[in-house]
Formats: C-alpha cells, sequence, structure tokens
C-alpha cells in the first residue's frame, strides 16, 4: 500500500467529496474512486458511504481514517525532517485560511513565495477558524492563518497584521452618501453577517451590544464573497474587511464607509502546532508572511 493511497483516503474523509479530494491531489475523481474500491477489497470492509450528497466513513472507515492519518502525518514529517538535514526547500506546504484573508490579504506574499521557491507545491485551503484550529493540532495542516485569533493549549500564534472593518451598501443606499457614519445609524437597518460561529460575526455583535443596537438579518453566510453579492443587490448593509471590498469600490459596485465613532480593526493571526517540526518549506512560508519583501520583522511571535 503507499502512502499517497492513504492521504487521498483522509482527504476524502475531511472534504466529504470524491471531486475535492481529487483536485487536492492532482488526480481524477475516477482514480480516487479506484482507490478506495480497492482499500475496501485489500480489507473486506466498506469504509464510505454517501449522506446528504456527501461523503462519510463507515465506523470501519473511522479506524480507517485515525490511523491513516496518523502514519500520513508521521510521513510528512519523516520528508520534513530529511529535507532539513539537506538543507532543501522543496516539497508540500499545507495552509488553510478563510475567504477574506486568502482572497485578500496574502496574495501578494504568496506570489513572492511561489516565485522564491518553485519547487514547493503550496496547498491552500479555505475553511471555518474552528476547523482551522482542529486541523493544525491534529498534524493535517502545517500552518493556519485567521481572523481574531485566540491562545489554545498547544497552538503557537504569530501576530501577522490588522486591517480596518468598514460598513459597506449599495450606492444607492442613504448611507452610500456619507464620508464617515456613526455606527448607532445601523440600528434597525437590514443586515447581511456572517454565521453565527464567525469569530466575525462576533466582534460585530460585541459592537451592536455595546452600543445598545438591533439589525435585521436578512442573511447570515459562510464567506465574504457571498455578502459583497448581497449587498450588491441592495438587499441589506453589512460590515467588512476594508481590503475585501476595494475590488467592488473600485467598480463603484459598492461604497465603504469608515466609522467614525467605532474603532473596528480585524486582527490576523498565523497558527502553528506547538513543538512541530517544520520542513525548510514551511519554515520558509512561515519567514515569507512575517517579513516584509526588504526583509524588515512585520511582527513578533507569541505563545
Amino acid at each position: 500500500m503507499h502512502i499517497e493511497t492513504l492521504k487521498v483516503f483522509c482527504d476524502l474523509v475531511d472534504t466529504g467529496s470524491f471531486s475535492v479530494a481529487a483536485a487536492q491531489n492532482f488526480v481524477t475523481q475516477s482514480a480516487v474512486s479506484q482507490q478506495i474500491r480497492t482499500l475496501e477489497t485489500r480489507y473486506g470492509r466498506k469504509l464510505v458511504e454517501r449522506a446528504k450528497r456527501r461523503v462519510r466513513p463507515t465506523p470501519a472507515g473511522e479506524i480507517f481514517y485515525e490511523i491513516s492519518k496518523d502514519i500520513v502525518s508521521r510521513y510528512h514529517d519523516l520528508e520534513g525532517r530529511l529535507q532539513a538535514f539537506a538543507n532543501i526547500v522543496a516539497g508540500t506546504v499545507r495552509v488553510a485560511t478563510v475567504h477574506s484573508v486568502g482572497l485578500y490579504e496574502f496574495s501578494e506574499e504568496l506570489k513572492r513565495y511561489v516565485k522564491a521557491y518553485p519547487n514547493v507545491n503550496v496547498r491552500l485551503e479555505y475553511k471555518k477558524s474552528n476547523q482551522i484550529y482542529e486541523d493544525v493540532l491534529a498534524g493535517t495542516l502545517d500552518v493556519g492563518v485567521i481572523a481574531y485569533p485566540s491562545k489554545r493549549p498547544q497552538v503557537k500564534l504569530i501576530p501577522f497584521r490588522e486591517d480596518r472593518l468598514v460598513m459597506i451598501c449599495n450606492p444607492s443606499h442613504a448611507l452610500a452618501k456619507l464620508r464617515s457614519v456613526s455606527i448607532r445609524k445601523l440600528d434597525g437597518q437590514n443586515f447581511v453577517g456572517f454565521e453565527k460561529d464567525i469569530p466575525t460575526h462576533k466582534a460585530i455583535e460585541r459592537a451592536f451590544q455595546k452600543h445598545n443596537l438591533r439589525v435585521h438579518y436578512v442573511a447570515e453566510v459562510d464567506n465574504i464573497e457571498v455578502i459583497k453579492r448581497i449587498v450588491e443587490v441592495g438587499t441589506g448593509i453589512s460590515i467588512a474587511p476594508e481590503p475585501a471590498v476595494r475590488p467592488e469600490v473600485r467598480n463603484k459596485s459598492l461604497v465603504a464607509v469608515p466609522f467614525n465613532d467605532e474603532t473596528f480593526v480585524r486582527q490576523l493571526g498565523i497558527i502553528h502546532k506547538e513543538g512541530r517540526h517544520f520542513s525548510p518549506a514551511a519554515e520558509k512560508f512561515i519567514e515569507m508572511l512575517t517579513t516584509e519583501p526588504d526583509g524588515a520583522t512585520k511582527a513578533g511571535e507569541q505563545s
């Protein structure tokens, strides 16, 4: 049995999708199906099943997944140690973040990294923050980049940057005419928000409670792109990271208005498992995120 087959199986369980697992491993969907059938034939057990359009492990699959995940993690650690010994910057760096960060917050750093280390494959995934913490601790991710990072056991935190949150609306909205806005103006407005378990939603709700405000949620979604599309058609207003709405502001499909009585700053952080032995590729990736193009350090590390 090949390590690659175990990795494909773990990716299938993690994503719940044959097509996504295939894309992550640069193979066809039929190749993933064939590898799973081979495993099931070898062990005489059904390992996965479809449930509500998502692939889930069977009880036997759960056991196989748990052990396989540990084997794959140890194999990646072995590769990293050998590469470090040979001082080779190659292999795969597994990174996860949320949409608003990955699409708009470190694209320039990612471009610099790929150009500097062409032999490294950066595997970038988009997940919710809680899942990123879990995968970092499980060893299936090298690095996570998240918003509103919190200290957790066995997790190392490196401050990344801060960005400003602004009110966004359709250009025809009454608030679009303002150069700055009081948060109190949002009271009673139709509002498009993030889902309740997303850290940005919790931060916005704390601000609303502080000012004793209530908005009418017309939608709660899981990523910034959907929020922007809903606001663009005039369904409601929202609060979003300023870097994430720059393209729409330039195209005049959205208006971004800063707050004049509430400081909305979203902290971003880089997380990894404490004590993890990184490959040179992963070490260079973190170094790229935490230094400016001229070599100056962006932020210090904290635990």
